[in-house]
């Protein structure tokens, strides 16, 4: 049985390293075995068992995945059940309403479309992911409305009905007129609706992280001015909504993007936990007062992630150890009575998962237990029950090699300097089948590149997307790599890309590759570039600013020009056209499309609500006026993310372009 060469042992038999001085995490060798088909790629259902799932009840009761039914296991009798309202809220058409399936009460109702209640704002931007917040006690909600009346409209085009229907679709444009939000908080018991005074900055402002104080008087709101370069953290009063204090202030000249909620200290009502990345370079805890004293709970160079507390203790996750593995820790806190936090005694953290790899978190309500799901580069996944001393009391459950019958192939993850040499960017290379250092093989980059997003981890064969495996299955070297710009490294390693999207990106991913391009196996004139999204801007930015590199690229709803992007993601990163009038310029791919020599393919949803259909038909459009050949696949029935048996489609054909033209 043949095996393919790891990337260590291909660097030893070559007389020199992958890259200049690679870390490599570790190594999964290459076996003989079948070939992975497109339906597995996407669906994973033969690949795959089905992984038991895990999730709490309440403080002592969990269910779980067996097989295809949930079962319930309780640790103990003494369940703690938490306060839960009987009151349900939710939406029909743009109102909201609550009921306990006995009566049904009307908090907001609406007969026009540009006005919504209760639903998400602001694109879903800021952790905003629903738009009501129970009081503690359940008999207050707040809720977002939402007024829509300012913002344009952009026409989607349904062709499933006889005549063709134009859905008409609220997109608040780069530098446009936006949605106004406002916070209304609707009383159970007197059955009447207040909304909370927020008069800072203009009224295009934005309402995010809203919290309520554990005697459901007060709400907690971050209010972040349009611009998303200054932020105040302010308490409002329940009963009446009127502004009670400004507990602090964020500013920054390159963005500030709140994402949590503020999250109290159990037991007591005047000290809260506080997540920024704006004080001290990294997202950290901070200890805040409800007269605005602040402190570092936290105190590490790496990003974290809050878990909970139980009055005494508090859970973080955190990027530490590694930025590409996660870690639960545990710190304790003693706090003084009021207005003394300066005085407050914080511990030492305590590791609680001394595994290899990246550990995912879920936390009873109490802190008294913990699922931990892990993995790593060689471990597929681990599922265990631990205590909150972080004690093993149960394993759960021990996956298998899902690919144990198929052609795996060598996969490494490393790192290579940043194109500033300020930075190490983590990579993972898969090597082809039965791998010889003696062929030319040529290449596919994989990329995404943009904020949110961290391809690279140390989990099962590295964060691995079952197509890369395909294609390296079928002869190629796939290379995916995170750049400046991507999250989980620090706030100057993120923000490297303001106001310059694209720049800093593929400075690094070309800074990268070049070191691959060395390689007297690879060859430099196969090289092929894929992405979605952000990817796809990335893959038409690279095939288009390095025409000597990437021959071949297929772009997927892709951002053409941020002009023509949503107001709360754009203008974070990119400001408007109007302030920014240089590096729009720059980053707009309208103008590099007569640059284009390689063979491009776009694809995209149709009724994309996303990235809308201007961009990639603009772009198609600048081609034809300079006599560029492109070519455009469009999936008439689809968003921003192709789904369903057309994802299997869609996957084909990204396959077929790169075998036909790489």
């Amino acid at each position: 049985m043949k095996k393919a060469l790891t990337l260590l042992s291909a660097a030893l038999f070559l007389g020199g390293a992958l890259f200049a001085q690679p870390r490599v995490i570790g190594t999964h060798p290459a076996h003989d075995g079948k070939l992975l088909t497109m339906e597995e790629t996407i669906t994973s259902r033969s690949v795959y068992p089905e992984n038991p799932y895990y999730s709490w009840v309440n403080d002592n009761e969990y269910r779980y995945l067996d097989g295809r039914r949930w079962a319930t296991a309780r640790i103990d009798e003494n369940l703690e059940l938490p306060v839960e309202t009987s009151w349900t809220a939710f939406n029909e058409g743009n109102s909201l309403y609550v009921t306990d399936y006995k009566d049904t009460l009307a908090v907001a109702v609406s007969n026009d479309r540009e006005i919504v209640y209760g639903q998400s704002v602001s694109r879903n931007e800021f952790g905003i992911s629903g738009g009501v917040f129970w009081a503690p006690d359940g008999r207050k909600l707040a809720f977002y409305r939402k007024d829509e009346s300012r913002v344009t409209d952009f026409p989607l085009l349904d062709i499933r009905t006889r005549t063709g229907e134009l859905r008409q679709l609220k997109y608040p444009m780069n530098g446009m007129e936006s949605e106004i939000v406002g916070l209304g908080i609707y009383d159970l018991d007197k059955g009447s609706t207040i909304y909370i005074q927020a008069d800072d900055f203009t009224p295009e402002r934005f309402l995010t992280n809203i919290a309520w104080s554990p005697d459901g008087k007060s709400v907690y709101v971050q209010v972040l001015d349009r611009t998303q370069h200054h932020m105040r953290l302010n308490q409002y009063c329940a009963a009446t909504g009127r502004f009670v204090r400004t507990l602090l202030t964020e500013d920054n000249e390159e963005w500030i993007e709140p994402l949590d909620p503020v999250y109290f200290l159990k037991g007591r009502g005047d000290l809260m936990i506080y997540r920024t990345d704006n004080r001290d370079g990294y997202r950290n805890l901070y200890l805040v007062d409800t007269l605005g004293t602040i402190r570092r709970l936290t105190e590490v160079a790496a990003d974290v992630e809050y878990i909970g507390n139980d009055g005494v203790n508090v859970f973080y996750t955190s990027a530490e150890v590694s930025p590409v593995e996660n870690h639960l820790y545990r710190i304790a806190v003693k706090a003084p009575a009021k207005k003394a936090l300066q005085k407050a005694k914080i511990g030492k953290p305590v590791a609680l998962t001394p595994e290899r790899g990246w550990h995912n978190i879920s936390m009873n309500p109490s802190c008294t237990w913990f699922f931990d799901r892990y993995a790593n580069l060689d471990t597929p996944g681990v599922s265990l029950l631990r205590s909150s001393d972080g004690k093993t009391t149960q394993t759960l459950s021990e996956a298998a090699d899902p690919l144990a019958d198929y052609a795996s192939c060598a996969v490494e993850l490393g790192t290579v300097p940043s194109a500033d040499g300020q930075f190490d960017n983590y990579y993972r290379l898969y090597y082809p089948k039965d791998f010889d250092p003696a062929r030319k093989y040529p290449v596919i980059v994989y990329v995404y590149g943009g904020p949110h997003s961290q391809m690279v981890q140390d989990t099962w064969l590295g964060n691995v997307r079952l197509w890369e495996m395909y294609m390296a299955q079928r002869g190629y070297v796939v290379y995916v790599q995170d750049n400046r710009g991507t999250s989980n490294r620090g706030a100057s390693f993120e923000k490297a890309i303001n106001r310059q999207c694209g720049q800093a990106e593929m400075a690094d991913q070309v800074a990268g590759l070049r070191l691959l391009m060395e390689k007297p196996w690879v060859d430099r004139e196969r090289i092929g570039v894929h992405g979605w999204s952000y990817g796809g801007f990335m893959t038409i930015s690279l095939i288009t600013n390095y025409p000597d590199i990437f021959k071949v690229g297929v772009a997927g709803g892709p951002v053409i020009d941020w002009k023509w992007y949503e107001i709360m993601y754009g203008e974070r990163y990119m400001d408007t056209e109007a302030t920014n009038p240089e590096g729009f310029a720059k980053a707009s791919l309208i103008n590099k499309a007569k640059d284009l020599k390689g063979k491009l393919l776009i694809c995209q949803g149709a009724i994309d609500d996303t990235v809308v259909w201007e961009h990639s038909l603009s772009f198609i459009d600048e081609c034809i006026k300079n006599n560029v050949q492109v070519d455009y696949f469009p999936y008439p029935y689809d968003k921003h993310n192709v789904t369903g048996r057309r994802r299997i489609h869609l996957m084909d054909k990204v396959t077929m372009y790169f075998e036909d033209y790489l």
